[in-house]
């Protein structure tokens, strides 16, 4: 391997890691490692809880639909 090969290759790693150091530092200036726990239970967190049998409520006022009346 020649020397010219070696700088190119030293010349390319240092642009990489410039690259690497200039976008961990514009991910920390816009916020992106505020919140770390949030997004994690979040997804924990249902919003279908009212889907879930135990959780529903019961009905203040009974709704009766048209084909569960008692017509004699």
């Amino acid at each position: 391997m020649s020397l010219s090969a070696l700088f190119f290759q030293l010349g390319l790693s240092v642009v990489f890691i410039a690259l690497a150091a200039v976008g961990i530092l514009w991910a920390i200036k816009s916020g992106q490692y505020d919140d770390l726990d949030g997004p994690a239970q979040r997804i924990l967190m249902d919003e279908d809880d009212p889907m879930i049998p135990f959780n529903h409520q019961k009905p203040t006022s009974r709704v009766v639909e048209p084909d569960q009346t008692n017509i004699k």
